[in-house]
């Protein structure tokens, strides 16, 4: 039975149960309640979760001369800046539609229970026995990590020759030959060959990781710098009709993942396209739609839908879903579920209020 959204809950709360990071409740169908129970199918929305990536692109002070003593051919030579697109994650999941809210009629006899989420999405009838989806993998944003030029090490190799020469070919001079010695001096440690070596082998490597970092930062100045960071930020979108190119979010060049409404980046565009829509009614023997039983338990028969996201021209994610607001709703005789030798057990799937599972409760006999 179909009911006002106003209703109260004409449940008793039972038990609270953690399952994973989410948690469930257990309400039960008795003489206090009428027999009654009160829920609400899904609707289904989908939590888009857009990682950006932005890159810093910083030429070094000698990239003339990177081929000349380093034979580096491609050493960056303008500095550059910009965000795009890395990845894309979809992930489906079910909100109460208290616009689809309903009450089960029970009859006196076994006490039927009802299983919800956390977010009253039920989950199943008479058994507990409910595995909830773990929390999606998502990306995590990621802090831009110092260039070997803003290193404490960048600071360290700059000799007194290097500081007073005007010339900026003698100071790459002078950087490249320090490159070497570096090198050399490297050497020399792993070979046992250095006039003084450490006294044991976490200081060799103490001297040795300062020896890398002073030659990372004297070949950055031949080669330059990239820099690299992440952003994540998660959009909620609600399925409805066909659309084509709804842009769920803009990449900003400079701010990075910014609202629809900015026009000063890109667009992440989605396109939808409903594939199957509930249109008729489970059939009797007799072909004829069956009737919505009084007191029925409701469920939903999902439709589906194909999606698409892009940016720039390219595909990122694309697939299909199942989704509550495209099928039809039915529902199961309540009887069942109160028969005091075999009652029926019942499980939902939360995200689109389909049956997953429908069997015989085992009871033990007196």
């Amino acid at each position: 039975m179909k009911i006002s959204s106003t209703i109260a809950l004409s449940a008793c709360l039972m038990t609270t149960a953690t399952l994973g990071a989410q948690t469930t409740q257990k309400f039960s169908a008795s003489k206090a309640n009428d027999y009654g129970l009160v829920y609400s199918l899904p609707t289904t929305v989908l939590d888009i979760t857009i990682e950006a990536e932005h890159v810093v692109k910083e030429p070094g002070e000698y990239y003339l001369y990177a081929k000349k003593y380093l034979n580096v051919d491609n050493p960056i030579t303008q500095r550059s800046e910009g965000w795009t697109v890395k990845s894309v994650t979809v992930n489906a999941r079910g909100v109460a539609n208290n616009s689809e809210r309903y009450l089960m009629q029970f009859k006196p006899g076994y006490t039927p229970y009802l299983i919800m989420d956390e977010d009253n999405i039920p989950l199943a009838i008479n058994t507990e026995d409910v595995a909830l989806p773990a929390d999606p993998v998502l990306p995590e944003p990621v802090a831009a990590v110092p260039t070997p030029l803003q290193t404490s090490a960048a600071r360290q190799v700059i000799t007194a020759e290097m500081l007073q020469s005007q010339s900026v070919a003698k100071r790459a001079e002078l950087a490249a030959q320090r490159i070497y010695e570096l090198r050399q001096s490297r050497s020399d440690l792993i070979t046992g060959q250095a006039d003084q070596m450490p006294p044991d082998g976490k200081a060799m490597q103490i001297v040795i990781d300062e020896i890398a970092a002073q030659e990372a930062a004297l070949t950055a100045m031949f080669v330059g710098t990239t820099q690299t960071e992440t952003a994540v930020n998660t959009i909620t979108y609600t399925p409805g009709d066909d659309v084509s190119r709804k842009v769920l979010a803009r990449v900003s060049a400079i701010g990075g993942i910014v609202d629809a409404s900015d026009l000063s980046g890109d667009p992440v565009t989605l396109s939808l396209r409903v594939t199957e829509r509930g249109k008729m009614m489970p059939l009797n023997e007799k072909g004829a739609p069956k009737e919505f039983p009084k007191g029925g338990i409701a469920y939903c028969i999902p439709g589906s839908a194909s999606l698409s996201i892009s940016f720039r021209g390219e595909t990122l994610w694309e697939g299909s879903i199942d989704a509550a607001q495209y099928g039809i709703v039915f529902g199961l005789d309540p009887k069942s579920f109160s028969d005091k030798k075999a009652p029926s057990y019942l499980i939902l799937n939360p995200v689109t209020g389909a049956i997953r599972e429908l069997g015989t409760v085992a009871v033990a006999q007196p």
